[in-house]
């Protein structure tokens, strides 16, 4: 499947919606068939990820693959309808990219270095789990994609507060010369 890239203006307004819920159902074979390219993308040697989204191929939906560097054999797992219930705050720098941002990589400074997940199996399961470190960070992105988020947003949003902070400090430094 191809990856949709933001430099494509149609590909951009389609990454920047929301996805919506999935109904776990292992008998559905368009669901399993779905599923299975979506991880033939991720792993394909063109793109070589460490997590992929639904939006990322044009289907909005709420499922995302990802490698867990916390498991023996970083093994690809897949999650249907993901959501962050609580972010730890303790923040990591992290080195990201993004398979929908071509020769990008930048650092963020805001990811949680631990989250509390929920998500569906395909078979139904509900799930909870403690994820931390570089393995939180992939699910931080990806579960971004399905909110229409893409990783540079959050550089934005940095570059934004700390010119913010730049400002206050220049503000207040020249209160206190004049005072």
């Amino acid at each position: 499947m191809r990856v949709l890239k933001i430099t494509n203006l149609e590909d951009s307004l389609l990454l920047r919606q929301k996805s919506k819920y999935i109904k776990p159902d292992s008998s559905n074979s368009t669901l399993q068939h779905f599923i299975k390219r979506l991880y033939s993308t991720v792993t394909d040697s063109a793109s070589l990820g460490v997590g992929i989204a639904a939006p990322q191929v044009g289907i909005l939906k709420n499922i995302i693959w990802v490698k867990r560097f916390d498991k023996e054999n970083f093994p690809f797992e897949v999650y249907l309808n993901p959501q962050i219930i609580q972010y730890s705050k303790k923040k990591q720098d992290c080195l990201e990219g993004c398979l929908s941002i071509p020769n990008q990589r930048d650092t963020t400074k805001t990811r949680a270095y631990a989250i509390m997940l929920e998500y569906d199996q395909i078979n139904g399961s509900h799930k909870t789990e403690m994820i931390e470190d570089f393995t939180a960070v992939i699910f931080q992105h990806e579960i971004d994609h399905l909110n229409g988020i893409l990783y540079i947003d959050h550089l934005n949003k940095e570059i934004a507060e700390a010119k913010k902070q730049t400002m206050s400090g220049l503000k207040l430094r020249h209160k206190q010369s004049n005072d």
